[in-house]
């Protein structure tokens, strides 16, 4: 007898017809004699739907109340599906976040977990129930409801996982596993059979959209095995596990292509200690993320300082960009947001060399110049001009042959 967390998406439960498909591969899982555990997002379509009534409500909606209105979507689905299981004759038993022992901090619309107690959860399944936890939520130490963000159920799941020592936690979504780079793009995209979580998270930062980063945090530091399926088929997925010498024979597992970044540049900052602090502390007390940080040292005491942002983020941060460099006495401020940052990633990096080299003779070979160049032990990331996007992914791609399948 295996524990088996399973997490459906929005796609998964978008109506009653897909909840009982849902339902249906539950009792199969069931049926096998193994205890099963399932979090559950909302209905596709439904989050967007209760920001908007918020927004009708409120300009500006409270955080508080925003929370309490937005978990309401993951209610929803669990309730449902509880329903439909005991309808088919099965014991089960929903439960919302803060009910499943989910504790968080007082972060609104972006909690982070600090613990779970899942002894009522334990209870019930020693009672013989099929599991139903509302995703994507939880309560802070003073009993309010809290919500963790896009893409939250896929932390819930993982979380859950962990606090119940899971065998898997098992990630069923519209997409059958992780590929060698988007489908869409490279029709010669692959499905991975086993991935890292090393690899797994700097995909899913670098713009892959199959996990939710913070669930590969998670499941990278409790080992939690995450086996990501599609919900419509009954296929083998992916397999994100610990890093295993085998994984690092191969130089490059993937690309991925980034499209939700702006550059901004401030020419002429005096090359001085402490000025890179007066720079990116008011875009931190902004709450703003920094990507990419690239510093062209001039002659005479000077230097241009490049970053990226991402595209909602790129207004406020050239506003506070401007008025620092008055403050710092840079020359001026240069934007773009026609960019992309396309990337390859690999564990076989730590062993291999050449691998930036082929990277950027891939890049040459289409006259695509590179803008700015950063890099990890595994990543070797290039922003370029956002019309050679596609064309960047398909060349690296071929380039790191990952079109063949991976032994």
């Amino acid at each position: 007898m295996a524990l088996r967390v399973q997490k459906y998406g929005g796609t998964s439960v978008a109506d009653i017809d897909r909840i009982n498909n849902v339902a249906g591969r539950v009792i199969k899982a069931h049926e096998s004699g193994d205890q099963i555990v399932v979090v559950l997002s909302a209905m596709a379509g439904v989050t967007d739907g209760l920001i908007s009534l918020a927004n009708q409500a409120s300009p500006r909606p409270d955080k508080r109340e925003l929370d309490v209105l937005l978990a309401t979507g993951e209610q929803t689905t669990a309730a449902l599906l509880a329903m439909i299981l005991k309808f088919r004759g099965y014991k089960a038993k929903s439960f919302l976040g803060f009910q499943a022992g989910i504790l968080t901090d007082q972060t609104s619309g972006k909690a982070r977990i600090l613990d779970i107690e899942c002894k009522k959860i334990q209870d019930a399944i020693q009672k013989g129930n099929i599991i139903v936890v509302a995703g994507f939520q939880g309560a802070d130490a003073n009993g309010d409801i809290t919500t963790l963000g896009r893409g939250g159920s896929d932390t819930s799941a993982v979380a859950i996982a962990s606090a119940l020592k899971a065998d898997v936690c098992e990630i069923f979504t519209d997409v059958d596993g992780v590929y060698t780079t988007d489908p869409r793009i490279c029709e010669k995209a692959r499905k991975i059979k086993r991935i890292s979580y090393e690899e797994m998270l700097e995909m899913a930062i670098l713009g892959a959209k199959v996990l939710q980063i913070r669930s590969v945090e998670f499941a990278k530091k409790y080992n939690v095995p995450v086996h990501v399926r599609s919900s419509f088929n009954e296929e083998e997925g992916t397999m994100v596990v610990n890093e295993s010498s085998d994984m690092e024979s191969v130089v490059v597992s993937g690309v991925t292509c980034d499209m939700n970044e702006a550059r901004i540049t401030l020419k002429k900052v005096p090359d001085q200690p402490g000025i890179s602090a007066k720079i990116f502390t008011p875009l931190a007390n902004a709450e703003i993320m920094v990507d990419m940080i690239i510093q062209n040292t001039r002659s005479g005491g000077e230097t241009d300082l490049t970053f990226t942002v991402t595209k909602d983020d790129f207004e406020r941060a050239k506003e506070i960009s401007e008025r620092v460099a008055k403050e710092v006495g840079a020359d001026e401020v240069l934007t773009k947001k026609e960019i992309a940052k396309v990337s390859v990633i690999g564990l076989g990096m730590k062993s291999h060399s050449g691998v930036a080299a082929t990277m950027f003779q891939a890049l040459a070979s289409e006259n695509i110049n590179i803008r700015l160049i950063s890099t990890s032990e595994i990543r070797i990331s290039c922003v370029i001009l956002a019309k050679y996007a596609e064309l960047a992914v398909r060349t690296l791609h071929a380039a790191f042959n990952l079109d063949k399948e991976r032994q």
